[in-house]
């Protein structure tokens, strides 16, 4: 099925354009006050951390210049690290390093750096090349996911990772995003990586999606992709439904890894996600909205929001 079938399918199912979107979901339960709690990595990071909510260990943060000067000393006690922009988008300017060796720094895809070509990277990144808008940015040095023994035979190289659309609290739809060669090892479907829905009730995967067609093996690996079963799903639903109080922003996605010795791991939150996970889940996001909000005068805790969630939104119902 091309993309054009898909979308006229998934016109009849209620899809979600980004104009509605916008209008009716990200302006009416979005405040912009609050969009710096999920614009910036390191902000998201602290407030996590307060709220208990799991998220990768942060090594240090490098906000001017001269603090280059001690990078190698800030590097020292770690074997492998990644490296993002505070205010990035999309996966531009990670770089993730899987070991240091004799005074050099490999990279998950077997080239080697110097010091002073990570140097030269995260200048970069202060100057504001990877961020939002351009303006003057910070760079993290955080801990490296393991990829999660469950995913090693349907991902190519990178980490992948599941995106959860929230509503007021309430996991709508989720969709698991998986690294090819074609997306250079990372999980960003606009480069090559391939969209695959996941059952919100039962946390296993359904119809996938790459380079806008249905597909049913990772184009890589050659293994079947439907039917897996993601590990913590229960666990995934709730830390994505806390993300909720966690910024205040009432539409969101929230990006979620599985670490193979810390489990889930909460990577971003975004406040304006985009709209392929319909694609990916053969289903429109519209009809589960009209449900949510159907009910939001009465305000749930987090655990009876997950299990409305995974009543009304699982594949059988």
């Amino acid at each position: 099925m091309n993309l054009i079938s898909i979308l006229k399918n998934l016109k009849s199912k209620g899809v979600l354009g980004i104009n509605q979107r916008n209008i009716d979901y990200v302006l009416k339960y979005n405040h912009r006050s609050l969009y710096p709690t999920v614009d910036d990595k390191w902000l998201t990071k602290k407030l996590a951390i307060e709220a208990h909510i799991a998220v990768p260990e942060l090594y240090g943060v490098i906000e001017e210049e001269h603090q280059l000067n001690h990078l190698e000393e800030l590097l020292k006690p770690y074997k492998d690290f990644a490296i993002k922009p505070a205010n990035g988008a999309g996966g531009e300017g990670i770089l993730v390093i899987s070991d240091h060796i004799d005074g050099r720094y490999r990279r998950t895809n077997g080239r080697y750096m110097k010091l002073d070509e990570l140097a030269y990277h995260i200048s970069n990144i202060l100057s504001g090349i990877y961020s939002l808008g351009g303006q003057e940015d910070k760079a993290l040095i955080e801990y490296r996911i393991k990829v999660d023994e469950t995913f090693k035979a349907i991902s190519y190289e990178g980490v992948p990772d599941i995106r959860i659309i929230v509503l007021c609290g309430y996991p709508i739809m989720a969709m698991l995003r998986l690294p090819t060669h074609l997306s250079d090892g990372k999980a960003n479907l606009h480069q090559g990586a391939i969209g695959v829905g996941i059952d919100i009730a039962t946390g296993k995967t359904l119809s996938a999606v790459w380079e806008n067609e249905n597909i049913e093996h990772h184009p890589d690996t050659l293994q079947s992709i439907r039917g897996r079963p993601i590990p913590h799903w229960d666990q995934i639903l709730d830390l994505s439904s806390r993300c909720y109080e966690l910024t205040g922003l009432g539409y969101i996605g929230v990006d979620i890894v599985l670490d193979k010795d810390y489990g889930p791991l909460m990577l971003e939150v975004n406040a304006r996600p985009g709209l392929n996970i319909q694609i990916a889940n053969q289903q429109g996001l519209y009809a589960r909205t009209k449900i949510v909000e159907a009910q939001l005068e009465h305000r749930h805790p987090v655990v009876e929001r997950v299990a409305f969630s995974k009543k009304h939104f699982g594949m059988s119902t």
